[in-house]
């Protein structure tokens, strides 16, 4: 595995308290993340660095992390533990060499495709961690969850989390609630994959002269994928589809930004179905905190500011938050709250399975 290591937030790689060693894996459709970190906290510091970040809970200090742009095999079987762990097993060897060594408390995975493709990683990581470091406190997390974590920390509230796909998570801490995320073929609405096919249907349509074309979706489109004819070749064939589609979503974005409406009334519609997916799941009552994560939200004000005003008709005595951190700090958060009893975030046999 191509390792990028990185250092904490201050430049240091020294020892940063004498708490126990805990793990976070973000492994998502764009590669793979490892982090480890201690457990404790520093008052005063922000999320990822010992922030509060809920009930009971602090980010712990992080001391390295790893990364590849190479995501985690997925066959018939689901995700493929063997492949997980050949890669996260090292890399956890090598940064706890580096940090001076000491006992791992927890660790916590967050996967993409865990609840419906994560029965070979529930039967096979807890006892490979277990035989690896001992460990014994194991959380396995669908990558909505860490998002979660990582975003309200273990506080109840509401996260969308978008990028090529989009899926809405809510807790009132008694349980999950969850909207979408069932793909780009049978939702993702609003997601980069809905906002780039959208965008390419308008292409598509300019080119043959239908009504609802856009001429400079079409020219960003030959851009971007070369003649317009050409383009079911270049797609369907692909088994990153759903990537593919979504690299067409900043276009979308452009377009909107530059004044074409066709691409302006797409991103008010899919700010819509964002909304939708979150009224689906905040917890009911006052002040719920709702917060926004992922690349999508990076499209900017042709996404943003109609989601607000939608957010704001749909959930009018929500609040929307920003993110306060990454899904890699949020399986950070899950497994420094595993490893001392404080956590607080629902089990549930799909989303968030725990071993202790």
């Amino acid at each position: 595995m191509h390792q990028t290591p990185q250092a904490p937030p201050s430049g240091r790689t020294e020892l940063l308290s004498t708490h126990a060693l805990v793990v976070g894996v973000d492994s998502g459709g764009s590669g793979l993340r490892i982090a480890l970190a201690r457990t404790g906290e520093r008052p005063g510091t922000r999320s990822g660095t010992g922030a509060d970040t809920g009930i009971g809970t602090a980010a712990p200090e992080i001391v390295e992390t790893v990364s590849s742009r190479e995501p985690v095999r997925t066959g018939p079987g689901g995700i493929d533990a063997g492949h997980l762990l050949e890669r996260v097993l090292p890399a956890v060897e090598a940064m706890r060499r580096r940090a001076g060594g000491g006992p791992i408390g927890a660790v916590a995975v967050g996967a993409a495709g865990m609840a419906t493709l994560g029965d070979r990683l529930r039967a096979e990581l807890p006892g490979a961690f277990a035989h690896a470091w001992g460990v014994r406190r194991l959380a396995l997390a669908a990558d909505a969850v860490t998002a979660y974590a990582g975003a309200l920390g273990q506080r109840p509230g509401a996260v969308v989390a978008g990028g090529t796909g989009l899926i809405a998570l809510g807790t009132d801490l008694s349980g999950w609630r969850r909207a979408d995320g069932w793909g780009h073929l049978l939702g993702d609405s609003g997601s980069g994959a809905w906002i780039g096919r959208a965008g390419l249907d308008a292409a598509m349509r300019a080119y043959d002269g239908r009504r609802g074309g856009s001429a400079a979706l079409l020219a960003h489109a030959e851009r971007r994928f070369g003649p317009a004819a050409e383009l079911p070749g270049v797609l369907y064939p692909r088994p990153d589809r759903p990537a593919v589609l979504a690299s067409f979503a900043p276009d979308v974005a452009a377009c909107a930004e530059a004044g074409d409406a066709v691409a302006a009334r797409i991103l008010v519609r899919a700010a819509r179905r964002i909304a939708e997916a979150a009224e689906a799941v905040c917890p009911a009552g006052p002040a719920a905190d709702v917060a926004l994560t992922g690349g999508l939200f990076r499209l900017g004000e042709p996404l943003l500011g109609p989601l607000r005003a939608d957010l704001g008709e749909l959930l009018p005595e929500a609040r929307e938050v920003p993110a306060e951190s990454d899904p890699l700090t949020g399986a950070l958060i899950v497994a420094a709250a595993l490893a001392d009893d404080t956590l607080r975030l629902p089990e549930d046999p799909r989303l968030l399975q725990l071993t202790r």
